[in-house]
């Protein structure tokens, strides 16, 4: 029996969002974890969530959530803007954390949340699950291999068609755009080269597209990054593509390769290798990353196992996101002030 089964997480969940069910609902049943509380705005969607995903109970407000006893780990995926002052107040109150991506509206907030983790020493993470799957894994197993010679470049692209105009991603107000929902994944898989590439990468440039009747939003942005050992990094978005791609390509001087989906691998868990001695395939299964991911954070809180990603990663994150910004002619997102 694992140690997660043998003591399972006791999770509350903020809100009803859509990915709550393929992010954690899924992955916890797997793991027999329990779902002990949900808490939303309107209280009759809790309790349809609450029903239709064998949550506990449901409790009246956020806070009543962050109040409760039993819940020892909160889940959240509230809209960006409301990401920030949610894991502070959930921090504060001294459970761990999985939020989803990004952490906070801007750096400044991002930091305020690192330090919050510090103080009450519990474990937050930031939820980049692809981190986890081993399709990128196996990536940086062939750049660390050699197999590809030393690494020169890494092009992503992580687009998706347009949500509807009234989604939230396209709120400026509660800190979205491109860059918060989609290129914060392709800056991350940049970022995670460092170790091959001399250090961590700087920003060269960026450009980008505002949304027609979203002032101030991102559609899509384009961000060119180097590395200490002048390697160079392409970290591209699009909130309106004509369909989703989310690919990879690492460029080294003996060879290349890539993954066609590295931020869903469940969709598409190959990994392509090319050099001189040919082309291969292999795939890495289709068990979801974040079935992975939700294994990774129990063992942490369970055992005190190493993670890949904390609060000082999240706050490079969108330290990098907030430069982008900048030097696409955005402002970085404003903090979004919540009620209690």
């Amino acid at each position: 029996m694992s140690e997660a089964v043998a003591k399972p997480l006791r999770i509350g969940v903020l809100g009803a969002a859509r990915i709550t069910e393929r992010a954690l609902i899924d992955p916890a049943r797997a793991a027999g974890h329990r779902l002990v509380a949900v808490a939303a705005r309107d209280r009759s969607r809790a309790e349809a969530f609450a029903a239709g995903h064998g949550v506990e109970r449901v409790v009246n407000s956020y806070a009543d959530l962050l109040a409760d006893p039993e819940v020892e780990v909160v889940y959240n995926p509230l809209a960006n803007g409301l990401h920030g002052p949610w894991n502070l107040a959930a921090l504060a109150a001294g459970k761990h954390v999985l939020s989803e991506k990004p952490s906070a509206s801007n750096a400044e907030e991002a930091a305020e949340v690192r330090e919050a983790a510090a103080k009450a020493g519990t474990v937050f993470m930031e939820a980049f699950h692809y981190l986890f799957h081993p399709v990128t894994r196996r990536l940086h197993e062939i750049v660390e291999s050699g197999e590809i010679g030393e690494l020169r470049a890494v092009e992503t692209l992580v687009a998706i068609p347009a949500p509807p105009d009234a989604d939230p991603r396209w709120s400026l107000a509660l800190a979205g755009g491109a860059v918060m929902d989609l290129g914060c994944y392709s800056l991350h898989a940049v970022r995670m080269l460092a170790p091959w590439a001399g250090g961590a990468p700087r920003l060269v440039s960026a450009r980008g597209g505002e949304r027609a009747g979203a002032p101030g939003v991102d559609e899509w942005l384009d961000a060119e990054l180097e590395f200490p050992n002048g390697a160079t990094g392409s970290a591209r978005c699009h909130m309106a593509y004509d369909e989703l791609e989310m690919s990879c390509r690492i460029i080294g001087t003996e060879g290349e390769v890539s993954a066609p989906n590295f931020v869903l691998p469940q969709l598409d868990d190959r990994v392509v290798v090319r050099t001189a001695r040919g082309e291969r395939t292999e795939r890495l299964g289709t068990r979801s990353s974040y079935t992975y991911q939700l294994e990774a954070f129990a063992a942490r809180v369970r055992g005190g196992a190493p993670l890949p990603l904390g609060p000082k990663d999240a706050v490079a994150t969108m330290t990098l996101i907030d430069a982008c910004y900048r030097a696409a002619g955005f402002e970085p997102r404003p903090r979004t002030v919540v009620g209690g």
